[in-house]
């Protein structure tokens, strides 16, 4: 893989750690309406004796009648799953592109600075080892029952920890979920995905967060952590989901971007590395780069079907 990717130092402001604090509502079945006007359905459900939160926008169109995609989408470490709502712009696409949204909450100590168990990260999570996996298995299931949802075609993304966890599902919940779009985060888990997962990952060069090139990370939130290279996750799933190890490459000064081809059951594997690029959803006015990066991960995801 060839990134050719362009220097960049600058020292990182306390912003960019994308630390939103932020308390995850867990209460039943209540709605507020969104500037979209349509309204957002909350729920829980019971995971291992604790009680889990989300909450699923529907677009305007949704009428029960005909199956339609869903998409997950993971808040970072202690950021709440309304702020992934609004940083993510995902609901906004949903409403033109017409798929469901949901937006679950990670575990924390006393409802505030939620997390997810992702491997080596973080916070309550980790340190409680809580079973997010059993937690998205059974989340995944409910909204197959309450919801019309094309089975082939559920998504994942999440940024930083929420990104992790992204990884993570893909390599442990592979027969439920047909693709990954992780942002800003590293695939820290041995995986052994049950068959073919298409992912596309958004990465800032100038992470110091969760670094490009990998290695000990400055931000801690539990033991120390070292996450591995955005080059290694994306090796592993060119070989895992047999792709051609040539990538076709595009590159201007905002962002390279390398896709590849020919991979097994109709999967794919992309990644953006967004030069200069922080710990950030990328297209924020915060990122201060025009990459659309929730406009472009819809794109693949509705290329990506499971087969």
């Amino acid at each position: 893989m060839n990134t050719r990717l362009i220097p960049f130092v600058s020292k990182i402001a306390k912003s960019v750690a994308i630390v939103v604090i932020g308390l995850a509502s867990g209460a039943m079945f209540r709605q507020f309406q969104a500037s979209a006007g349509t309204s957002e359905q909350y729920n829980t459900i019971e995971v291992d004796g604790r009680l889990r939160s989300y909450f699923v926008h529907a677009p305007p169109s949704y009428d029960g009648k005909h199956p339609l995609p869903l998409v997950l989408v993971l808040h970072g470490a202690t950021q709440s799953a309304e702020g992934a709502e609004r940083m993510s712009g995902m609901s906004v696409v949903a409403d033109k592109e017409n798929f469901l949204v949901a937006y679950p909450a990670g575990t924390s100590r006393l409802g505030h600075a939620p997390t997810w168990n992702a491997g080596n990260c973080c916070g309550y999570a980790l340190s409680n080892n809580v079973d997010d996996i059993a937690f998205f298995r059974k989340l995944i299931d409910k909204l197959e029952s309450d919801y019309d949802i094309d089975l082939k075609r559920v998504y994942v993304t999440g940024i930083s920890n929420g990104a992790m966890m992204s990884f993570r599902i893909a390599c442990e919940l592979a027969n439920q979920v047909a693709a990954v779009a992780p942002v800003e985060g590293a695939q820290n888990v041995n995986c052994n995905p049950s068959s073919a997962v298409s992912v596309v990952i958004f990465h800032g060069a100038a992470d110091r967060l969760v670094p490009f090139e990998g290695g000990e990370t400055p931000f801690q939130l539990g033991p120390r952590r070292w996450d591995t290279s955005v080059a290694a996750a994306i090796g592993f799933w060119v070989r895992r989901d047999g792709c051609s190890s040539t990538p076709k490459h595009e590159e201007t000064k905002e962002v390279h971007i390398d896709i590849y081809s020919g991979c097994k059951d109709g999967s794919g594997v992309a990644l953006y590395a967004i030069q200069g690029g922080h710990h950030m959803w990328p297209g924020t006015a915060m990122s201060r780069n025009g990459l659309p990066a929730t406009d472009i991960m819809w794109k693949f995801f509705a290329q990506h079907p499971k087969p």
